[in-house]
């Protein structure tokens, strides 16, 4: 330690007490200061360089390329959907009624016939000589009769005159109606010979078309036969059964009441309609397995798009809607609180409208409120879309086709995707072989706010993320 003597010739400790206290509170706040001001700038060129970096990262607000239609007022038939199954309308199986040889078949399998048509015979040999005996057998009797009603003649007249006994005339008469029933007899045995001939011959009892043939030629068929000789199935016209829900029953009876009710089969592709027809009769109770109802519905089948025992897609038309407002099903959306549809406005600012959809299909909607016709409403390009974004509206032949697989990429396209990708990045976003797009505006006719036509580059920033890095693929 130091001493400082004074002027009375006493020393003093140098730096002691208050003094020394106080410089090294100062020498620590200054260095807190510093500390403090090195973290400030630190952390204020870091929050810098990042802004910097979010500002050139981020792309500048600029329309959404969409594309637009305008609800339609038309009138739209209501249909229900149902699966059925093609069945003939009528099925007979062709079967002999008399035994006997099969000496030929007069058919071929698949074929066309017409009611009447002979299919196939059986040796009639044993029948005819049957239908031979019943003739002769009713022309013997026929005989007797002749003579017995000649002798009754004779004894009538005798009678008459008291020269022969009456009695002798009565018994006669009986032996004559005795004899006369008996050629009746003959007769009935003739026509049933007659027809059991007649049975040799195995005719069509309806017109359609023949199945493969069950027996063949030189075979003993009998009437008992359960297989039959071969399957004749009617065509044309044909019949499809189809089901329907029973919560369905109350609006097709109202409908079939007020008259006849079409009905349409579709196509494999389930959207095609390759026949129309009519429906025919509704089954008298459900089916309480499935809770449904059995239709019957009759086509023409005239180019046999239809064929017994195969399944099809069916719609039965029971209403039409008139004057409803309808727009593409691609237009409708799903939130969680419903069904909307994005209404373009002034400025071309979408507004998200909540819509009430009455039926749908692959192709469009039938709207039952929230619209109307004066409205235009977004169909694609959902995928950047929100409630109060500013679009530009395309057109289809505009819409960019996609590629059955990717291009190879030349050194033209990937400098005019290097170009494009700057442009993105500065926020030019010049669309090549077509002008500039910029906040909107177009050049040239096609181009749509930078809008990747066929692969051109967005307009700010967006051209550096597109295929080919926006330059158009050739």
């Amino acid at each position: 330690m130091l001493f400082k003597p004074d002027r009375n010739g006493t020393t003093t400790p140098v730096g002691d007490g208050a003094t020394g206290i106080a410089g090294r509170a100062r020498r620590r706040i200054v260095s807190i200061f510093v500390t403090l001001l090195i973290l400030g700038g630190i952390g204020y060129i870091t929050w810098t360089t990042f802004k910097a970096t979010a500002l050139r990262n981020t792309p500048p607000d600029l329309p959404v390329p969409v594309l637009a239609a305008t609800p339609q007022q038309k009138d739209v038939p209501v249909y229900l959907d149902g699966v059925g199954v093609v069945k003939a309308l009528n099925t007979v199986t062709v079967r002999a009624q008399v035994d006997g040889k099969l000496i030929a078949i007069k058919f071929v399998e698949g074929q066309d016939v017409q009611e009447g048509d002979v299919l196939a015979e059986i040796d009639p040999a044993i029948y005819k000589a049957q239908l031979d005996q019943a003739t002769a057998k009713k022309a013997q009797d026929q005989a007797t009769l002749t003579n017995a009603r000649l002798d009754l003649a004779r004894y009538q007249q005798l009678a008459q005159t008291n020269a022969g006994p009456k009695q002798q005339a009565d018994t006669q008469k009986a032996l004559v109606d005795q004899l006369d029933a008996q050629v009746r007899a003959d007769q009935a045995a003739i026509d049933n010979t007659q027809t059991t001939l007649g049975y040799t011959k195995i005719v069509a009892p309806i017109s359609g078309r023949t199945g493969l043939r069950q027996v063949d030629q030189g075979n003993i068929v009998h009437g008992s036969d359960a297989t039959g000789i071969v399957i004749i199935t009617q065509i044309k016209p044909i019949a499809v059964w189809f089901s329907l829900p029973q919560q369905q029953i109350n609006q097709v009876n109202a409908a079939f009441a007020k008259g006849q009710l079409t009905v349409d089969v579709f196509g494999n592709d389930g959207r095609t309609v390759v026949q129309n027809g009519m429906l025919a009769s509704i089954d008298n109770q459900v089916d309480p397995t499935t809770g449904t109802l059995k239709f019957k519905a009759q086509f023409p089948n005239a180019d046999l798009q239809l064929w017994p025992g195969q399944f099809a897609n069916v719609r039965l038309k029971v209403d039409t809607l008139t004057n409803a407002i309808v727009v593409p099903t691609s237009a409708v959306q799903r939130g969680p609180i419903g069904t909307y549809v994005y209404i373009i406005g002034g400025n071309n600012i979408v507004t998200a409208h909540a819509v009430t959809v009455t039926q749908q299909n692959d192709i469009e909607a039938v709207i039952g409120s929230g619209l109307t016709t004066g409205d235009r409403v977004v169909t694609t390009g959902f995928a950047n879309l929100a409630d109060g974004s500013r679009v530009i509206i395309g057109r289809e032949e505009n819409t960019p086709a996609p590629d059955l697989a990717p291009r190879r990429k030349g050194k033209k396209d990937q400098k005019a995707g290097q170009k494009g990708a700057d442009a993105g990045g500065s926020g030019q976003g010049q669309a090549t072989g077509q002008g500039n797009a910029q906040g909107g505006d177009t050049q040239g006719g096609t181009t749509q706010s930078g809008a990747a036509q066929g692969g051109t580059a967005e307009a700010g920033g967006q051209g550096a993320r597109q295929p080919g890095g926006g330059a158009p693929q050739q």
